[in-house]
């Protein structure tokens, strides 16, 4: 069953692969929503553990409707470019691969009925004795070979030491609109690198961007540390202030959302034409980087009393671009490119239109522009590309040598523009 499993997994989520990508975060039931991954007791953090620690994630999600049923995961180990290993679960976990998700409560006094779950892990059933990226896929019960979604993270060790710093490109050209990543690795004290062009991989992320995760080449080794720096993967298109929407009073709208209305048991929400801020000027807003955060007004208990809406987006331009798609990326829509975040052209509209059901709350979020046959998403096309934009990068370093069974993450750290 458990090769079965990995198939599955493997099937619904390998298409569109962007450098470090083999198996994704995807959702195969349209009834699940809003699923949150993160470290328990630290709101809108990476899924991201350091091993032997007291840290835990914390798993939600909901599901539509008011029948609750029985659901359970499976934790699977994953080499650095994503894809499963092939190893004995002993070697990865202490306890078991699969646990049952033990919590749930129903939602109070909304329109749209669901029943929200969640579940910490490790836990008393299961704790981690390896480092590395994983993969947690669940399933329900009664249908224990369906994945209902798959979310990834990563538990790490120290084992190395990562310094990196952002800065402008070489020479003038795209010096106003590029970001450059450089990074600078050392071993723990008396050790060293063998080898570190066949052992070791060093990755980038920019922001959430499953798109933009690359894995950088070595540039030069200085004595006993390893150097990252001014090679085309390093440099990034800075791209822009997130756009945000915020639902979290569904009778009053507000800031982007031009108005809300009640259709039967939905609420549809109408957010503002989308804008080209290609051309605009720079200006600086706090902001959420893509992520989200679930809030109701005049609610006690937003995670189980907020509604879900109908957000529609409308994007206008005189013709369709026949070179490739727009798709609206952000934690609350998904950072993949699939059909349930493109937008679609609508002649008698002469606009682009995207309708997402989210639950309340407020959600941050940029255009890409996909074009025919590229990876990467460009930001360019729509929001902009500025040096200044505020990014945040996550950078992971994978080992493994001949005496290593799998794929170790043995340092990651986070720096911001």
């Amino acid at each position: 069953m458990k090769k079965t499993l990995v198939a599955l997994v493997i099937l619904l989520s390998v298409s569109g692969i962007a450098f470090c990508q083999k198996v994704k975060d995807t959702v195969c039931n349209p009834a699940v929503k809003t699923i949150i991954l993160t470290r328990e007791g630290v709101e809108l953090s990476q899924p991201i553990l350091r091993l032997g620690s007291d840290d835990r994630l914390l798993l939600q999600f909901d599901v539509l409707g008011d029948e609750s049923r029985y659901y359970s995961y499976r934790i699977h180990h994953c080499s650095h470019d994503w894809q499963v290993d092939d190893i004995a679960v002993s070697e990865y976990l202490n306890g078991f691969e699969t646990s049952s998700i033990g919590n749930s409560r129903n939602s109070f006094t909304t329109r749209q009925p669901y029943v929200h779950y969640w579940e910490t892990i490790p836990n008393d059933m299961t704790t981690f004795n390896a480092s590395g990226n994983y993969l947690l896929t669940v399933f329900d019960d009664e249908e224990p070979d369906k994945v209902v979604f798959a979310r990834r993270f990563y538990v790490y060790e120290v084992q190395a030491n990562l310094q990196a710093e952002v800065g402008q490109v070489l020479g003038s050209e795209g010096k106003d609109r590029n970001q450059n990543v450089s990074v600078y690795v050392t071993p723990p004290k008396g050790q060293y690198f063998n080898n570190p062009t066949l052992y070791y991989h060093l990755y980038v992320r920019q922001n959430g961007r499953t798109d933009l995760c690359r894995e950088l080449p070595l540039h030069s080794v200085k004595g006993n540390e390893l150097h990252y720096k001014w090679k085309d993967e390093n440099v990034f298109g800075g791209g822009n202030v997130f756009r945000y929407f915020d639902i979290s009073n569904i009778n009053v709208p507000m800031y982007t959302t031009a108005r809300i209305e009640v259709f039967g048991d939905d609420y549809i929400a109408y957010l503002k034409p989308e804008e080209d801020r290609s051309r605009k000027n720079y200006v600086h807003r706090e902001g959420l980087n893509g992520q989200f955060k679930i809030s109701a007004e005049n609610r006690y208990d937003a995670t189980v009393e907020a509604d879900y809406v109908w957000v529609n987006f409308a994007l206008p331009m005189e013709v369709p671009r026949m070179d490739g798609l727009f798709y609206a990326v952000g934690d609350g829509m998904g950072w993949n490119f699939t059909d349930d975040n493109m937008f679609q052209w609508q002649p008698n509209m002469k606009a682009y239109t995207l309708r997402l059901r989210v639950k309340q709350g407020y959600y941050s979020y940029q255009i890409v522009f996909v074009p025919v046959g590229e990876r990467e998403g460009r930001t360019s096309t729509l929001e902009g590309d500025f040096f200044e934009a505020k990014n945040e990068y996550y950078l992971f370093l994978y080992q493994h040598t001949p005496a290593d069974r799998f794929d170790r993450l043995i340092g990651t750290v986070l720096v911001k523009s």
